[in-house]
């Protein structure tokens, strides 16, 4: 066409002036001399073709090509796929006009703030009585939903492939009758899910098998009391590819067990993030050999052993997350087992994790395909690893180092290394000035370089953090190299919790003539 989307606007408001007969096409051309041989050719625009421009244009951009003309009007309505609307209570009597022009909307999602009262049953049936092609369904905060609607709905939309429901307050009913009567539903997310209470009937306890022969590949659960409640569904779901959990009270070691004694060959993702999950739950995971995204994010009974296990089952890893806490669990042994058994490893983010040049050296040897690395709040972490880092990997495209040791020096190791290194960000590094980001970008052109450079501080280093030093203080915190289990883990934060706060009080007393306490001396 030669025309773009912005452009395509432009020229249509041009005309908004001009009488209908023109705009309709059935006069080409007028006498002003302005515009004198002009035409509009996006009228000669078949609808398929006016359609097919409009899905790459953002949603306000194409709400207002809507409003254009009615001609747009309809093209944009009897085409647009996706919905996304404000839920409260005063939506229902609008419903019956507003999907008779979106008849074709198979995304819909429903949004309700906190302050307002949601839609309720009768809505969400009719929404499935007019959307009997609806694929993908989005709930946050609708509070007014029960069971009774669920049930409904999921009877009227047997089509739905997706279901994402967050702060409602339905519960194992309304869940269950969705995997009964959906049965090409593909990815499930469940985030603060108020109506499971302890108790209740579990969720796919009938639907187990239905699960089980179904297309579910997708599995997310978020912030929730009772997560146990869908021990069924996980272990049911022979497909699932993807398993996340989040924030969800109780014993997971169970679960993932379950998981790992029938070796699930289609698990491919696991996210596990602030749960009660141990060296069991990781062995159990060690037995699903095509798992290649990991992430174990907050876990403090996790350590190296049990992630060397998965290391040595689960050789196709491809992406690893570890956020060791600061709890010292995780460091260079299991990390070396990683680069021994994992040569396809692509990205790797290492959080809270003292690694030191063995394992990254490992690493950067025997990972010849990683191409983005991020090292965040590690004391271990200094020039001397990024020197390495810079010598080794070859294949290195992005670099994340936020909270390390490290000073220009490393930074400047950089500018001789990492052939393909495009972007670099260092945030939180004392050490590092804006000067050598500066000397980076004049010796390397096209590195894209992101620099949080703050005013130098005098800083002691506690179990990998920076702590600013205050005159006259000494630092007496001695957080175990080698925490095993969660006394470790406590005493790392009750450690850090008393250099940060009751030093600072005492020392304000002294400084304020508040020696009431030397009278007993």
């Amino acid at each position: 066409m030669g025309q773009t989307p912005s452009s395509m606007l432009d020229q249509r408001n041009r005309f908004n002036f001009l009488p209908p007969a023109i705009l309709s096409g059935e006069i080409d051309e007028f006498s002003d001399d302005e515009v004198v041989g002009t035409r509009d050719y996006i009228s000669d625009l078949p609808d398929d073709c006016l359609a097919y421009v409009f899905q790459f244009l953002g949603s306000g951009d194409r709400t207002r090509c809507s409003l254009v003309c009615k001609r747009w009007l309809c093209v944009d309505g009897g085409n647009r796929l996706r919905l996304s609307l404000n839920a409260n209570s005063e939506i229902l009597s609008s419903l019956p006009a507003l999907f008779t022009r979106f008849e074709a909307v198979t995304k819909l999602a429903l949004r309700c703030d906190r302050k307002s009262i949601s839609l309720n049953d009768d809505a969400l049936v009719l929404i499935s009585l007019r959307c009997q092609k609806l694929t993908h369904l989005k709930l946050r905060g609708c509070r007014d939903i029960t069971d009774h609607g669920m049930v409904t709905f999921a009877q009227n939309c047997k089509t739905l492939k997706k279901l994402s429901c967050g702060s409602c307050m339905f519960g194992a009913k309304a869940i269950n009758s969705v995997i009964d009567h959906c049965s090409l539903l593909e990815e499930i997310s469940i985030k603060r899910l108020r109506g499971v209470h302890d108790g209740d009937e579990l969720i796919g306890p009938g639907a187990a098998a239905a699960a089980a022969s179904s297309s579910l590949k997708s599995i997310c659960l978020k912030e929730l009391v009772y997560g146990q409640s869908f021990e069924s569904l996980i272990t049911g779901a022979k497909k699932l590819k993807t398993l996340k959990i989040i924030r969800c009270l109780g014993d997971w070691d169970k679960v993932l067990g379950i998981i790992g004694n029938e070796k699930n060959t289609a698990l491919i993702e696991i996210h596990l993030e602030r749960l009660q999950v141990s060296d069991i739950g990781l062995t159990a995971i060690s037995k699903c050999p095509n798992v290649e995204n990991l992430h174990i994010v907050k876990a403090p009974e996790c350590s190296n052993s049990g992630l060397a296990r998965v290391a040595e089952k689960c050789s196709l890893l491809r992406k690893l997350h570890i956020d060791g806490w600061r709890s010292n669990r995780i460091g260079d042994e299991a990390l070396i087992a990683v680069a021994k058994h994992c040569p396809n490893l692509q990205e790797l983010v290492l959080i809270g994790v003292n690694a030191t040049h063995l394992s990254l050296t490992a690493i950067a040897c025997s990972c010849p395909k990683l191409e983005r690395l991020a090292l965040c709040g590690s004391g271990t972490i200094g020039d001397a690893e990024i020197a390495c880092i810079s010598a080794k990997c070859l294949a290195l495209k992005k670099l994340c180092i936020k909270g390390c040791a490290i000073s220009d020096l490393g930074i400047e190791a950089l500018a001789w290394g990492c052939p393909n290194l495009v972007k670099i960000k260092v945030k939180k590094c004392r050490g590092v000035s804006s000067e050598v980001a500066e000397w980076l970008k004049g010796r390397r052109g096209s590195l894209i370089v992101n620099l949080d450079a703050g005013e130098p501080l005098d800083t002691s280093v506690v179990d990998g953090l920076m702590l600013p030093m205050i005159p006259g203080q000494v630092n007496a915190v001695e957080a175990p190299s080698n925490g095993n289990g969660r006394l470790g883990f406590l005493r790392v934060k009750l450690g850090l919790f008393a250099s940060r706060n009751l030093v600072p009080c005492s020392l304000r007393r002294w400084s304020n003539g508040d020696n009431s306490n030397n009278d007993n001396l």
